[in-house]
């Protein structure tokens, strides 16, 4: 299922992950997501019924992005290569929409509604869903190692991520982070790669 949004609507979910990302959960009201956007709150209700709609549609969004480009990777023969074009995307993509960035730090939004808590698993499973096989076909072709479980590796490699960002947006994203998700993929492989 793809979720249509109209230019507006992607325009309002933008505003909201800018906010998110500088005022977090609390900061997204209405009033402050139609001041960001100089709008009336009433045009805000007319393409959202509400701020937990507006958190779904942005995580959807991202989702269904992310599904998009990764699926559009698999071009490389071997699971390094693999492994190396699905984070240089992901790093890509942050670095053009870093307002984006909130959604790798969902444990603000969790808790709020059921429905945002689902559209937040959803997005974990689609990063999964493109990592799990690449991992696996490593493990079985001998090129990363079989000491830990195919799910242990998946933890490490996306702690490793979701840290990167982290550090990066507490930096005000002021450092390069194509850099240092280079430097990062780079030492992941350096740990889980078979000797």
């Amino acid at each position: 299922m793809t979720t249509e949004l109209s230019e507006r609507q992607l325009e309002i979910v933008e505003a909201a992950g800018r906010i998110l990302t500088s005022s977090g959960v609390s900061g997204l009201t209405i009033k402050n997501l139609a001041k960001e956007m100089k709008f009336s709150e009433s045009a805000i209700y007319r393409h959202f019924t509400g701020k937990e709609e507006i958190i779904i549609a942005m995580l959807t969004f991202l989702a269904e992005s992310i599904d998009l480009r990764l699926s559009s990777l698999n071009s490389s023969p071997d699971p390094e290569g693999k492994f190396r074009a699905m984070f240089h995307e992901q790093f890509r993509f942050f670095n053009l929409h870093p307002h984006f960035v909130v959604a790798v730090f969902s444990d603000g939004l969790m808790e709020e509604t059921q429905r945002i808590n689902d559209a937040i698993l959803n997005l974990i499973n689609v990063k999964m869903k493109h990592l799990m096989p690449v991992m696996m076909e490593g493990q079985q072709k001998g090129i990363f190692t079989n000491a830990l479980t195919t799910e242990e590796l998946m933890h490490i490699v996306m702690g490793a991520f979701k840290l990167q960002m982290f550090k990066w947006r507490i930096a005000n994203f002021q450092f390069d982070i194509i850099r240092n998700g280079e430097n990062m993929i780079q030492s992941l492989l350096t740990l889980i790669k078979s000797k």
